[in-house]
């Protein structure tokens, strides 16, 4: 048997989990849970990232006692901290829901056009990516910037806190919008154009390999990127699915061994992320989960409802015909979501939910129409047959969003594992001990060590009624 610690950052809590190998199966245990403390200083939204790395080495030091053969760390992609010369943190680094990038993207596209910027990268555009923050840096920030030595993405960072080894992990790295997708490097041309310090970034670093070591136990550079992680682990036999990694946000898209940049992949928006053993993830972000966990910060003011219970709530009530577009920018960070959903209503024209079954049903039935709305979109592109969808994350365990994707979709749903970014975590540590040599062989241990929940469509009338509103909301109003 072998042992490995996985560490997970998301956006709202970090976990520390202790996984065994044996025999070809994987067992994961939770050992340390902590929050993802962000601050605010002067108006600008921050990571606390002292109390982060202090976490992780509290959670490490009750573990290392055990025989452990390496750790592997993954987060969130796109967000960055900046060290001087000393090899010091300048300052907190930004959080990507943070407002300095809010329209600077017109300002990047009059250097750099939006054809010719997703041309080079095959990156979706989105505000929130680091090509669009460093931009927003040199603007509101430039002695910050000035001062910079080397840039490290918040798995970088913290591998460099604990190895004191700096390197750019491929998978997080392929979300910042200025690598190549098809060399695998620094797009130079980009850094000139707009004026950003291409020294400042590092050597890049593939999934599956030593960068160094944290107390002599061997720290590897897994799928760094947690989608890249989460998406490694579907238990999937062969390559006919669509996948959703399901949770905060939902990413929703194909495996490709290329990247496929053209213009209707640009005109969809669509992104080609780095995955691990030399895959491409061409998928799209979709606000997920989100909407769900700000309106549930709400009603837990008045009382705490689990999600158990939220998730009782949206039975037999199919008659509500509201829907929403997840992506709306009204959702993105509103200051209250009930609000911003009140409102949605009131400018489209829709009833207002009247309870917090309604809520719930409109929130959950809405986002798989987009699902449903994104699936066509890859039909579209015509990359490979899909005959399943294939949910992984966190929203796996989330029944009433698996079912009611599978009737929206019209597919089946096959759900789980719920911790995939752990377990594709814990699996590239074991391409780099040796014990597995494939992404077939990683995928089969995830299928034959975990429980899955399968769902089939129903109510297919109702549901293409329900689509058919969708698209008439999105068209009518330009969503």
């Amino acid at each position: 048997m072998k042992s490995f610690i996985a560490i997970d950052i998301g956006a709202g809590s970090g976990r520390i989990f202790l996984s065994d190998y044996h025999n070809g199966l994987v067992r994961i245990n939770e050992a340390h849970r902590f929050p993802a403390k962000s601050v605010i200083k002067d108006g600008s939204l921050h990571w606390d990232f002292d109390f982060i790395i202090n976490e992780i080495k509290s959670g490490l030091s009750g573990l290392l006692s055990k025989d452990i053969s390496s750790i592997g760390v993954d987060t969130w992609g796109v967000d960055y901290g900046l060290l001087d010369g000393n090899g010091y943190l300048l300052e907190n680094p930004y959080a990507y829901r943070d407002s300095r990038t809010n329209g600077i993207s017109a300002k990047v596209f009059n250097i750099i056009s939006e054809s010719e910027l997703y041309k080079l990268t095959g990156i979706q555009l989105m505000e929130i990516n680091t090509i669009f923050q460093l931009y927003a840096a040199g603007i509101n920030t430039p002695d910050i910037l000035a001062r910079a030595k080397d840039l490290l993405f918040i798995p970088d960072l913290i591998n460099y806190f604990l190895t004191g080894n700096k390197r750019n992990e491929y998978t997080v790295a392929s979300t910042s919008q200025l690598l190549n997708p098809y060399t695998k490097n620094w797009e130079r041309d980009i850094f000139d154009k707009l004026n950003i310090p291409a020294g400042i970034m590092q050597e890049i670093v593939m999934p599956g390999n030593v960068i160094g070591s944290y107390k002599d136990i061997n720290v590897v550079s897994v799928g760094s990127h947690d989608t890249a992680s989460a998406i490694a682990s579907i238990p999937a036999t062969d390559d006919k699915f669509a996948y959703i990694s399901s949770g905060t946000w939902s990413l929703m898209g194909l495996e490709t061994y290329a990247p496929v940049i053209n213009s209707e992949t640009k005109k969809m928006n669509f992104t080609n992320e780095g995955g691990v053993f030399g895959t491409t993830r061409l998928l799209k972000n979709i606000n997920g989960l989100w909407i769900l966990e700000q309106c549930k910060k709400e009603w837990d003011k008045e009382r705490k409802y689990s999600y158990s219970e939220l998730m009782k709530m949206p039975n037999n009530i199919h008659y509500i015909k509201t829907v929403i577009e997840p992506d709306a920018q009204e959702f993105i960070n509103p200051p209250c979501m009930i609000e911003a959903i009140n409102n949605f209503c009131k400018m489209t024209n829709q009833q207002i939910p009247r309870s917090i079954p309604d809520y719930v049903f409109v929130i959950l039935s809405s986002l798989a129409l987009k699902y449903r709305y994104v699936l066509e979109q890859i039909i579209k592109l015509n990359v490979k047959e899909i005959n399943r969808i294939h949910i992984v994350g966190g929203g796996s365990g989330n029944k009433v969003l698996c079912r009611f994707t599978a009737n929206a979709a019209g597919l089946p749903v096959i759900a789980g594992p719920h911790e995939a970014t752990i377990i594709g975590n814990t699996l590239m540590q074991c391409k780099a001990a040796g014990l597995v040599n494939n992404l077939s062989e990683m995928r089969k241990i995830v299928k034959d060590s975990f429980h899955l929940e399968q769902y089939y469509p129903e109510d297919s009338d109702l549901w293409n009624g329900k689509f058919d509103k969708f698209k008439e909301i999105k068209i009518k109003y330009n969503f």
